[in-house]
């Protein structure tokens, strides 16, 4: 018997995109082994100078509105996490937490048919490799939002993204990590 493939994939423009998201990042977070006694962290990596590339710092702001004082959230559009302060963000956060879980946020380039999905993959974050910079990984975990074609000329791709779109994908994102918590937090209290 075959067994089915679990995705780790969804299109924004599924109307039912947030709750998908939340569901695959719930499933990768307990296949983890994610638990209360981790302090949960999301890394919203970015710049807000690029349009597709600030899909990372939009992430964080609409979260810091969102569920602020319940989860750990570094960067957002007025501090953003970028290639030249990533490093010293990482031992920040190493510094003053004991037992980390760090899901990273980031934007990504792809194939035309891939503009659009978010994907949920198990493991850091590998920031800038779109662009073929070589930067620290970050993450248990991380989400990449695919925001505009790669393989060519990836900085003017990534300036002449739509915004549209890239609030949209920051939006779901945004709305599944609190729906996320939201159930975390419930799972904490039947628990205790």
């Amino acid at each position: 018997m075959l067994k089915s493939k679990k995705t780790n994939r969804i299109f924004f423009k599924d109307k039912k995109a947030k709750f998908k998201l939340e569901k695959i990042i719930t499933r990768n977070l307990f296949e983890l082994n994610y638990n209360s006694s981790k302090n949960l962290i999301i890394v919203c990596v970015g710049t807000d100078r690029s349009t597709g590339d600030s899909l990372g710092p939009l992430t964080g702001s609409i979260l810091k509105r969102r569920v602020n004082n319940r989860i750990d959230i570094w960067g957002n559009i007025n501090n953003p996490v970028h290639a030249k302060n990533l490093d010293n963000t990482i031992k920040k956060i190493r510094k003053t937490n004991t037992f980390p879980f760090i899901i990273a946020i980031d934007a990504g380039l792809g194939k035309r048919s891939s503009i659009g999905a978010i994907d949920v993959k198990k493991g850091p974050l590998k920031p800038g490799t779109g662009v073929n910079k070589n930067l620290s990984k970050i993450g248990d975990m991380h989400i990449t939002a695919l925001v505009n074609v790669g393989g060519y000329m990836e900085y003017l791709v990534l300036q002449s993204t739509r915004l549209s779109v890239v609030i949209k994908m920051a939006n779901i994102i945004a709305h599944a990590i609190e729906l996320c918590v939201d159930k975390l937090e419930k799972n904490k209290k039947i628990v205790d």
